[in-house]
């Protein structure tokens, strides 16, 4: 196998949005986005309880693309306009296609605030091609155990495929664009190789732990949390050093214009204007607080 080579590396610094204190690796004034991919949040850990609960998220639109949530720790209610309503919990991913307007919200259960926990996930936004911007909403909600995995030879390595193909196994989540995402659990001294197709845009993020990839380039937090892959190999290589947690993510790139603002992710101003107007009109649905 040919490895991809490193085309840069980048921290995951605190950034502040309201109440909440998350890590975002992309957008930065280094990476604006690495295509398709268009943001990427890491949320929490948060300890929750009745006394201190800055995760809830009420009632907000989105438009031309799919926010994606993997959640890592602790248990999330959804709510949206299409009349979607479920218990999001560890392990599990949500993959909303926001295409012409969605509305939802996000918080944790009222018994797990009850009981207290720790929440803890990451927050990807996608892109879609402009034909696809203004297609009907959809929402996709997998649970952890729907997922295939692939266990290394080691045992001590299990890529758990979200979306897209590993070693002819398929992921759960249907995409409107070629994309794979793979949640990586790695225990310390684990080996495994991971394939993705040349014509994507790689990358791969570490949540917790420390690795060594192709050998030579260390990820570890607070440090190099982000690598983008160039498009020159089959794959790279995965080493842990301690218990570790990635996310794997590529995709074929769309290659067009980006027009961002707010929740909405479209080509130009002119579509970013009509969102908004849409969305004042009611056109985007409606979703009352809970």
């Amino acid at each position: 196998m040919k490895t991809n080579t490193i085309k840069r590396a980048g921290r995951s610094h605190f950034v502040n949005m309201g109440p909440i204190r998350l890590r975002q690796p992309f957008p930065t004034q280094h990476i604006e986005m690495i295509d398709p991919f268009v943001l990427l949040h890491h949320y929490g850990p948060y300890e929750i309880s009745e006394e201190h609960n800055p995760f809830d998220l009420g009632p907000h639109p989105h438009r031309g693309f799919e926010p994606v949530t993997f959640l890592v720790q602790g248990e999330q209610l959804h709510r949206d306009s299409l009349g979607h309503e479920s218990v999001v919990k560890a392990g599990d991913v949500q993959w909303t296609t926001a295409g012409r307007g969605i509305i939802h919200a996000e918080k944790p259960t009222k018994e797990f605030v009850k009981k207290g926990g720790t929440i803890e996930g990451i927050q990807l936004w996608l892109n879609l091609p402009a034909e696809k911007k203004m297609m009907q909403a959809n929402y996709q909600h997998a649970k952890s155990e729907e997922f295939n995995m692939i266990v290394s030879e080691d045992k001590k390595v299990e890529t758990k495929i979200v979306a897209g193909e590993f070693n002819n196994n398929y992921g759960k989540i249907a995409t409107q664009t070629p994309v794979n995402a793979f949640m990586i659990d790695a225990r310390a001294g684990g080996k495994q190789t991971i394939n993705f197709d040349s014509s994507h845009q790689g990358m791969l993020y570490l949540l917790h732990g420390k690795v060594i990839i192709n050998t030579s380039e260390i990820l570890e937090l607070d440090k190099n949390q982000l690598l983008e892959f160039n498009q020159d190999g089959d794959g790279f290589s995965i080493e842990a050093e301690t218990d570790s947690k990635l996310l794997f993510l590529s995709g074929e790139p769309i290659n067009e214009t980006v027009a961002t603002y707010g929740p909405y992710v479209m080509n130009s101003q002119t579509e970013l204007l009509e969102a908004m107007r849409d969305y004042q009109m009611g056109k985007m649905g409606f979703l009352p607080p809970n």
